[in-house]
């Protein structure tokens, strides 16, 4: 119950944000929104079942140009965003037969390499994608600040709904399986744990809110091409926001989120050149000195303050 009264509290906080914020404000918002979203998703696959998955941008670009063809073609945006979503479960749990049996760095290339994939095929599909040209995608008739607030409050109720879905997860017998998998995984088997079963179902998950995230971000920008929408970082990115909130837990990747942020708009502005040097360098410091985040940080400086219990 905690968790869903935190959930419904940020969510109405954020909603006020377009009361105080001008466009440059409703920006930043969405892309946190965005970038929560790719996080949890992440975190459904890497933090809960501890497999290092590098997929995201494919989700994330597939959805994008499945959402900007049906577009092109007159499909209404609720139902192109929703099919996006769709496409990328449905190549989740496709690709995930052929990947899944893999672990450790040996699943992470192999979810790296399924991006490259995509884009290569994008590119060479120019009739019906733009090829490396990329895509133009319709424009609302709407004004600057309404246009704004539209794509923040969509991107701000994917956020929503994708930790809603997070909190689910972490109480259900799914959740419970996943966690299993990411302590031993053999041992899951043995103990009845249908681990392939499980682990596909996080990898659809990782996939589906990827992918509508993809989607409302391709009609915002109104242009897309591969080099954006399967960049490498949105693989990263997602890896080092929950590292920085906090590994497998709910709200963790909505702090990451908010670190990142802060991170590209206050420092990597100015450092544009060594941008994935930092990023680098970034997850690093966090894997040698917070592996747990910064929730578990939080926490175990809360619990020294506690006044110890009396002594028998």
């Amino acid at each position: 119950m905690r968790d869903w009264l935190l959930l419904l509290l940020l969510a109405l906080a954020c909603s006020l944000l377009p009361l105080a914020g001008d466009n440059y404000v409703l920006r930043l918002g969405t892309i946190v929104a965005m970038y929560a979203v790719l996080a949890q998703s992440w975190n459904f696959i890497g933090g809960l079942a501890g497999y290092p998955s590098f997929a995201t941008a494919a989700f994330f670009g597939l959805g994008a140009y499945t959402s900007a063809v049906l577009l092109s073609y007159g499909a209404p945006t609720g139902l192109a965003w929703t099919a996006a979503g769709g496409m990328a479960c449905l190549f989740a749990a496709l690709i995930g037969g052929a990947i899944l049996h893999l672990k450790g760095h040996y699943f992470a290339i192999a979810s790296l390499a399924v991006g490259e994939v995509l884009r290569e095929v994008v590119n060479t599909t120019p009739d019906l994608t733009g090829g490396g040209m990329g895509m133009n995608l319709p424009v609302p008739k709407l004004s600057v600040a309404a246009a704004a607030q539209t794509f923040y409050f969509s991107m701000l109720a994917l956020a929503a709904l994708t930790t809603a879905a997070a909190i689910i997860v972490q109480r259900s017998r799914l959740g419970f399986g996943l966690r299993c998998i990411q302590q031993n995984e053999d041992a899951a088997n043995i103990l009845g744990v249908n681990a392939y079963g499980y682990k596909t179902a996080a990898f659809c998950l990782s996939a589906v809110f990827a992918g509508m995230a993809g989607a409302i971000y391709a009609s915002w920008v109104h242009y897309i091409e591969p080099p954006d929408v399967f960049d490498i970082l949105l693989a990263v990115k997602p890896l080092v926001m929950v590292l920085l909130g906090g590994i497998g837990t709910v709200f963790g990747p909505i702090i990451g989120a908010f670190l990142l942020i802060a991170f590209e708009e206050l420092v990597w502005r100015s450092f544009l050149t060594i941008h994935a040097a930092m990023l680098g360098g970034i997850i690093v410091v966090l894997v040698l000195f917070m592996p747990n985040g910064l929730l578990a940080l939080v926490r175990s400086g809360l619990a020294r303050l506690r006044p110890a219990g009396p002594k028998p």
